[in-house]
């Protein structure tokens, strides 16, 4: 995911942190700070234990409480998403990476065409893991008086072991919603498609999420809350997406690329100036070609490509000055659904088709639109 970095791997899956979780967490700090009295007054009534406040309140250490709170969330939301990607793993699904951002979690898996069978214990564990971990908090509250020095201490502990216990309880709670893509969506999804075929289920389950999705919205907006506006808009949105993913998957399932690549493939070489591609790619309508020096490509020059030199420079440049050397290429065998997952990803439109090393083709993004509406006839 763009604007990630690495910061580890456990159980062999990278771990990855987006920007926005460096944004969020003096955010929630804030937050947690600025509430700590009546936070504190919460925490008593609903662990019915005695609190002694005057190290919550002493100083800067509200703040110091708020961001450890919120570390510790996170780590909760890391734990919830390796629930996930390892059941994941056990049913044969390959792990990508996990990208801890500002909603929370999200694992990266190449899941293909979702097997309700699999898909039910693989969203069920991410949530009982929060239950689990919201318990053991919970349970370390009464435990903190034997290892606390004194009541100061265990007020702090107190207030630590139980914000996240809560915190993990709700996530928990608010994650079991049916609001498709959350973890109750796919529980949801997962149960309709034993029942149903799977683009129907998606679709319901979609739906249901987008009717959740507008009554966060309503409730951000009356209760001027942004972040609930925030979480509307990425459920609407991941709703729509998913239901269009799953659609394409089943019309693609049993589609290989060479049954539906463009050929002979109209080539570039690499001597070739760039004010002739521009050219071509107004001639011909295509907005990127293979480049070929001596029989094997070496290369693509897409529109993009030529956009990122500068118009002065581009009428002394030939196509090696700005072609893109990385080349994603793929077998005639491959299916398609690899195919337009890689497009998506790489955030590319064409992929050359290559076998055994020779140039056969080129399959583009509207060659596939292609398929999958003469499929819904």
């Amino acid at each position: 995911m763009d604007g990630s970095f690495r910061i580890g791997r456990l159980f062999g899956i990278p771990i990855l942190i987006h920007f926005t979780f460096i944004l969020i967490i003096p955010l929630f700090a804030w937050i947690i700070a600025s509430q700590i009295v009546p936070t504190t007054d919460l925490l008593r009534e609903v662990y019915v234990v005695p609190v002694d406040p005057t190290l919550i309140n002493d100083g800067l250490m509200p703040w110091v409480l708020g961001t450890i709170v919120a570390l510790g969330l996170f780590a909760g939301v890391l734990i919830h998403e390796l629930a996930h990607s390892l059941v994941a793993r056990r049913n044969g699904i390959k792990i990508n990476s996990i990208t801890l951002l500002i909603f929370g979690g999200v694992a990266s898996m190449d899941e293909g065409t979702p097997d309700p069978k699999a898909e039910l214990p693989m969203a069920l564990v991410g949530p009982v893991a929060s239950l689990l971990l919201g318990i053991a908090c919970s349970g370390l509250v009464y435990l903190s008086p034997a290892i606390a020095p004194g009541p100061p201490v265990h007020g702090l502990l107190v207030f630590i072991f139980g914000y996240l216990g809560l915190l993990n309880i709700i996530l928990f709670a608010f994650n079991l919603l049916p609001a498709f893509p959350m973890d109750g969506g796919r529980v949801l999804r997962a149960w309709l498609a034993q029942r149903m075929p799977l683009p129907r289920a998606t679709k319901i389950a979609a739906d249901i999420g987008k009717g959740f999705a507008v009554i966060f919205a309503i409730i951000g907006i009356f209760g001027y809350n942004p972040l609930l506006l925030l979480i509307a808009f990425f459920i609407y949105i991941g709703a729509g997406q998913e239901s269009v993913a799953v659609k394409y998957n089943v019309l693609l399932q049993d589609i290989r690329v060479g049954s539906i690549m463009s050929r002979p493939v109209m080539t570039v070489e690499p001597s070739l100036p760039v004010v002739k591609v521009i050219e071509m790619m107004y001639a011909t309508k295509h907005l990127g070609f293979p480049v070929v020096d001596r029989n094997v490509l070496i290369g693509m020059v897409t529109v993009a490509d030529v956009q990122k030199a500068s118009s002065i420079d581009r009428d002394a440049m030939q196509v090696r000055d700005v072609m893109s050397r990385d080349v994603i290429a793929v077998a005639p065998e491959t299916p398609v659904t690899d195919v337009l997952r890689i497009m998506t990803v790489k955030n590319i439109g064409r992929v050359p088709v290559v076998d055994n090393g020779v140039l056969v083709g080129i399959v583009t993004r509207t060659d596939i639109l292609k398929v999958v509406e003469l499929r819904e006839i």
